[in-house]
């Protein structure tokens, strides 16, 4: 069973209520899964525009019909998104005093709605803003309105309240784990409090129901063309979102792996993993006793030992010299006179400096 797997155990006997750890976990799980997949679709539409390009264009609208799916589908059979599934977490109506519904049972139809709604509307809606608020600062900069118009002024207020509204956002979700920790509230999030649920722990019934559910087979005896119609379409939208569900539950890590390597703070890490080692100084060959040491000025040319006049570079060393000495030796000798490469009059390089 795809969903309960490996990855669900039993709770333990030290109540219901999930870590705070648990509780900020799975929120960070469905956030490194969309990054990473916004990722691979630029990846393909960079390597083939005219077939994936249109991915890219509607990757958003794209990403959040498959969110409701997969989310849809395990509200209604494991009672929890798919990250709170993941950790072996389930929903339950707030306010009920009665035993706890096993996770087979479903959320109330209002609880189920608003938690649907809540999981993938809003993080849609707050992308798009973010979206639009980083537009809009663009055309401020580039602006074609008057001065005076009153559309400017208009997004110009809205530019700078934005990062207030951003702060108290933010700023109610820190407060709501704050008290999560201290014991203070039910919720570790201000969305499961408007959805009217709360987290708790898989118990070791719900594992057994869900591991039943998944085994039973029911197969259909409905006769109308309709309702045959009607359970087609849901087994095969079940089987997508199933399908969905298996590949993120494997693939979860890779992806999370994925997020973590295109973060800015392992970026410093990752060139000292990526970057070509350091080559080695030249190997000084047969020398002449003339050019056997360097002059410790790098102005100075190695041939002449004075002020370098034309600094002309050889391509095989890397060296700098007159370009009349080195020319004059190279055409000679067809070597570097450093490091005794072979050389030709057309790996003499021109150097251009500032004040030329």
């Amino acid at each position: 069973m795809a969903e309960v797997g490996a990855h669900l155990t039993a709770a333990p006997a030290g109540g219901d209520r999930p870590s705070v750890f648990e509780a900020v976990a799975q929120d960070s799980l469905m956030a490194a899964v969309k990054p990473a997949l916004q990722h691979l679709v630029k990846v393909l539409a960079e390597s083939n525009p005219a077939r994936y390009g249109f991915l890219w264009h509607w990757f958003d609208e794209i990403y959040v019909l498959l969110d409701l799916l997969l989310q849809q589908h395990y509200l209604a059979r494991c009672s929890a998104s798919f990250s709170e599934n993941f950790y072996s977490l389930k929903r339950i109506p707030v306010g009920d005093g009665r035993q706890q519904p096993l996770a087979t049972a479903g959320l109330p139809k209002r609880q189920h709605w608003k938690s649907l709604l809540l999981l993938v509307l809003v993080p849609y809606l707050k992308g798009k803003l973010e979206k639009l608020v980083s537009s809009l600062r663009e055309e401020d900069e580039y602006s074609i309105h008057p001065p005076s118009s009153s559309w400017k002024r208009f997004y110009r207020a809205f530019l700078a309240a934005y990062p207030y509204v951003n702060m108290t956002w933010e700023g109610c979700f820190l407060v709501q784990q704050m008290c999560y920790i201290l014991g203070k509230a039910e919720h570790h999030s201000p969305m499961l409090k408007l959805a009217g649920v709360r987290l708790v722990r898989l118990t070791a019934e719900d594992i057994q129901a869900l591991e039943k559910k998944w085994a039973e087979t029911t197969p259909s005896q409905t006769h109308s063309f309709t309702s045959r119609v009607q359970s087609a379409l849901r087994r095969a939208l079940g089987g997508i979102a199933f399908s969905l569900s298996t590949g993120l539950s494997v693939s979860v890590f890779f992806l999370q792996f994925l997020d973590w390597w295109y973060s800015s703070e392992n970026q410093e890490t990752i060139k000292s993993l990526t970057a070509l080692p350091t080559p080695p100084p030249p190997v000084h060959l047969e020398q002449e006793p003339s050019s056997a040491l360097l002059p410790s000025l790098k102005t100075v040319c190695p041939l002449c030992r004075k002020v370098r006049v034309n600094a002309t570079a050889l391509a095989t060393s890397g060296f700098v010299f007159c370009y009349r000495c080195a020319y004059g030796y190279v055409k000679a000798h067809q070597r570097c006179p450093v490091t005794g490469y072979a050389t030709e009059l057309q790996h003499l390089v021109k150097l251009y400096s500032p004040e030329s």
